[in-house]
Order: structure tokens, then C-alpha cells, then sequence
């Protein structure tokens, strides 16, 4: 008899369960019956909060912990993590640049800072990385990678001759790059950044107008901002002749995507896209009679390149029917059936509080999962 074998490639439950968390309950309740089969654990995520988490499970790699300059300037604790492989390193940005842990009252993009960004990418540097996947979501930062690019070794001056303030407000003073002390070891690494944003660096549809107010900036702000943006991109382009000005993604994580365009030789790609590669999501797929993929919520947005609808899309072309589970069920979810998903459930019981919600989380996504698979057993 053919052993079954179900590849489970689920995200991060938000607060609630790890991807490969995610994983372990999935099993648990498909097993109870389908005990024989195979299950292939492949943590996801869509360049977000999580896929350093999820690659580093993917792989069998290790996490570590660093101590670098905060958004605005305080010491915070950040994490990296290295693959399996021992030679491609996983960041995000938010680990030591995000806007999580930022009070309302505290955020001010005029002075918030990327530097703990590059001192993360030094120490992956440090440990001899020949790749690096950099998550670029959730930043509470608009200085245009600047502080990034400080913290590897470049150094931004004004009209006298000082060294500028940290900060995308300073940009508006910049009057020299010198890019001598740029750390020459990331001419030698690939860099992938996950940028599922396609916003140029500045103008109506650029870094500051659109995700300027979410990290604290008035109106007032924006206009400054974006100028100065603006001056930082001229200045880019007469020093380094890069015109990054207008590239689809620049202006991801408050420029941030502008600024490695700048400074190191990165390509910028879809965050679900540059998981499923690194996590061999399609060769697992081989072979496969089911995949099992989910988040914390499903809806019309799913679409636009999350982790349930990027899975679909390679389990199709391996023929292999995928089954969503999520914590929640929005609108618009009939476009994912054409994306390739099978079938969508929710793993919520009853009405409950939040917190008991995600508490339960794994009992819930056990039931479910078993639930699903009566469903495929009585179907045969």
C-alpha cells in the first residue's frame, strides 16, 4: 500500500503559534487518522515578522542574539540566524529596527534610525556568510537605509564638514557621501531582499506620504521628509551614479529598499518567493498526495502574495491539492480558489476572548486538522 504523505507549509499564527508550531498540531490531529503516513514539515513565512524563525526551523540552522542600537537610538535585543547550510544568514529588520515596540507618543521618523539594521548585517558578515536573506517589513524608520549603510562602514557629511545626525530628517543636510570604509565583504555575499512593497522612494506613492503618518509623521513631516529623501537620492545618484530614486520597492521600510540598492549589490524580491526557495518547498512537494498551509487570517488580501497563496501556487505545479486552515475567515476568499487552494477552514470553535483564542491555539488547529482528515478518509 502507497504510504500517504501530507507536506505541511503552514505561516506563524500571530501571538498564538510559531510555524512550526503550526506543524507539530497539523500532524498531531492528521494523525490520529492517517497514523502511518508521512508528514513533511516546511515552516513558512512571507518575508515578515517570522521568517527568520521559519528558515532557521526550515533548515535545522540556529538562532543568535545581539545587542544593537535601537530606532531611536536605545540598546535593544535583535536576533539573526544562520541555516543549516552554515553559510546564508536570516534578518529582519524589525528584530532591531521595527515599529513594535515604539510607544504612539515616541514615534518621530524625523530621527529613527536603521544603524542596528547594519550592525545586524555586520555580524552575519562576521560569521562567513556567503548569502543573506533580509526581511525589510515593519520598520518604524524613513532615513533611507542611511543609518544601515553608517553602520557598514559609510559616512554621510553636511556643508561644514560634520558628520550628520542619525535620522531621516538630517538627509536634508547631506552634502557628502564617502563610501571609502563601505565593508568590502558585501561585494562578496548575494543579498535577497524580501520587499513585497512596490512604492518608488519619494513623491505621492513614495516611502514618506504613504507609511510616513503610521510611524508618527504630521503632514508637515511628510513634506519634509520626502525632500529630503529626494536630496539623498540626487546625492546617490551624483556620488555613486545609482538612480534609485524610482525603483519599484525603493521606498519599502522607509527607504530602506533604496538604501541597499545604494550600497550593496541586492536584488529585491517577494518575501514568499525567496522562502520557498530557501525552505525547498518544491522539491518537498515531490510526490506529495496533500499540502497543508494556513495564517492567522485569510482573506482578499491573501492574494497579494502571502504565504497561503505563494504555497498554492507552487503545490499547483506539482498537482498537489492544498488545503488552508486559519485562525480567522474574511471576505473575498473565493479568488484563492483559483490561486490554486482546494478548500479553506477556520479553527475556531465558539465565540471566546482573544487571549483564550490564541491561548488555544494548537488544541484548535489539532481538532481541525483531524476533522479534515476524516473528511479525506470517508471521501475514498
Amino acid at each position: 500500500m502507497t504510504i500517504q504523505t501530507f507536506v505541511l507549509a503552514p505561516d506563524s499564527f500571530k501571538e498564538s503559534m510559531t510555524a512550526k508550531e503550526v506543524c507539530v498540531a497539523m500532524e498531531k490531529g492528521l494523525k490520529k487518522v492517517f497514523p502511518d503516513a508521512r508528514y513533511i514539515h516546511v515552516p513558512m513565512a512571507d518575508g515578515g515578522e517570522g521568517t527568520t524563525q521559519s528558515l532557521i526551523d526550515a533548515s535545522g540552522g540556529e538562532l543568535f542574539s545581539l545587542t544593537v542600537t535601537g530606532r531611536l537610538g536605545e540598546p535593544v535585543d535583535a536576533c539573526y540566524g544562520i541555516m543549516g547550510d552554515g553559510e546564508t544568514a536570516v534578518i529582519e529588520m524589525a528584530s532591531a529596527s521595527g515599529i513594535q515596540h515604539i510607544r504612539r507618543e515616541d514615534r518621530n521618523p524625523l530621527i529613527t534610525t536603521t544603524y542596528g539594521t547594519g550592525e545586524l548585517i555586520r555580524a552575519c558578515l562576521d560569521k562567513n556568510i556567503k548569502k543573506l536573506i533580509l526581511g525589510i517589513g515593519g520598520s518604524a524608520t524613513n532615513d533611507g537605509g542611511a543609518g544601515m549603510a553608517e553602520a557598514l562602514g559609510v559616512r554621510f557629511y553636511d556643508a561644514t564638514g560634520e558628520a550628520l545626525p542619525r535620522g531621516g530628517g538630517a538627509l536634508a543636510q547631506l552634502q557628502r557621501i564617502d563610501v571609502s570604509g563601505l565593508d568590502s565583504r558585501l561585494a562578496r555575499i548575494d543579498i535577497q531582499v524580501a520587499c513585497d512593497v512596490t512604492n518608488p522612494l519619494c513623491g505621492p506613492q513614495g516611502a514618506s506620504a504613504v507609511f510616513g503618518p503610521q510611524k508618527g509623521a504630521t503632514p508637515a513631516m511628510v513634506d519634509r521628509l520626502d525632500a529630503a529623501l529626494a536630496h539623498y537620492a540626487a546625492e546617490i545618484r551624483r556620488t555613486l551614479d545609482k538612480d534609485v530614486g524610482h525603483i519599484p520597492g525603493a521606498g519599502a521600510a522607509g527607504g530602506l529598499g533604496a538604501g541597499l540598492l545604494a550600497f550593496t549589490a541586492c536584488q529585491l524580491r517577494k518575501g514568499v518567493d525567496i522562502v520557498i526557495e530557501y525552505s525547498c518547498l518544491r522539491e518537498k512537494l515531490a510526490g506529495a498526495q496533500y499540502c497543508f498551509t494556513g495564517e492567522g487570517r485569510i482573506d482578499s488580501q491573501t492574494q497579494f502574495g502571502k504565504t497561503p497563496q505563494g504555497v498554492a501556487r507552487t503545490a499547483l505545479e506539482n498537482h498537489v491539492p492544498v488545503i488552508a486552515v486559519a485562525g480567522s475567515i474574511g471576505d473575498g476568499i473565493d479568488i484563492l480558489y483559483q490561486e490554486g487552494i482546494h478548500a479553506i477552514f477556520g479553527i475556531i470553535p465558539q465565540a471566546s476572548g482573544i487571549e483564550e483564542l490564541l491561548s488555544n491555539g494548537p488544541l484548535n488547529m489539532q481538532r481541525t486538522c483531524e476533522n479534515i482528515a476524516r473528511l479525506i478518509h470517508s471521501s475514498r
